[in-house]
C-alpha cells in the first residue's frame, strides 16, 4: 500500500516538510495540530479551552478530507505545555469524544511551536 497525502484548506496548511495527514489503507495518521485558525493562519486567542477546541476542529477537518471523522478516532496523543491545564483540556476534549472515546496519551512538554498551549495528533479508521 502506498501512503496518500491528505490536505485540506479547512485546516491549517503544513508549515514545514510534513503533511496534514497520511492515509494508508483503512487508517489516517494526522500530524500534530495546533490551535491555528485556518482562515487567518494565526493562533487563536484565549486559553487552553479555546485552543483545545480549535485543535480538535482542525483534526476533524483533516479527517473528513481523508474520508474519516472524529467519531472514528482510535488513538490520540495530547501534548500540553502545562499539565495544570489537564482538567480544562479534558473537559473540552470530552465534548468531541463523549461516546466511546479513543485511547489517549497525554504528556507535558517544555515548549510547543508558536507558543501554543496544546497540540494533538490522531490515528483514525477510514470507512
Amino acid at each position: 500500500m502506498k501512503p496518500e497525502v491528505v490536505a485540506t484548506r479547512k485546516a491549517p496548511a503544513a508549515v514545514g516538510p510534513y503533511s496534514q495527514a497520511i492515509r494508508v489503507g483503512d487508517f489516517v495518521f494526522t500530524a500534530g495540530q495546533l490551535a491555528i485558525d485556518p482562515a487567518t493562519a494565526e493562533l487563536v486567542e484565549g486559553g487552553i479551552e479555546e485552543q483545545t477546541r480549535q485543535v480538535l476542529r482542525n483534526i476533524a477537518a483533516v479527517l473528513e478530507e481523508a474520508g474519516s471523522s472524529i467519531d472514528k478516532v482510535a488513538k490520540t496523543t495530547v501534548f500540553l505545555k502545562d499539565m495544570g491545564d489537564f482538567k480544562a483540556m479534558n473537559e473540552v476534549y470530552g465534548e468531541f469524544f463523549a461516546n466511546e472515546p479513543p485511547a489517549r496519551s497525554t504528556v507535558e512538554v517544555a515548549n510547543l511551536a508558536l507558543g501554543a498551549l496544546v497540540e494533538i495528533d490522531a490515528i483514525a479508521v477510514v470507512g
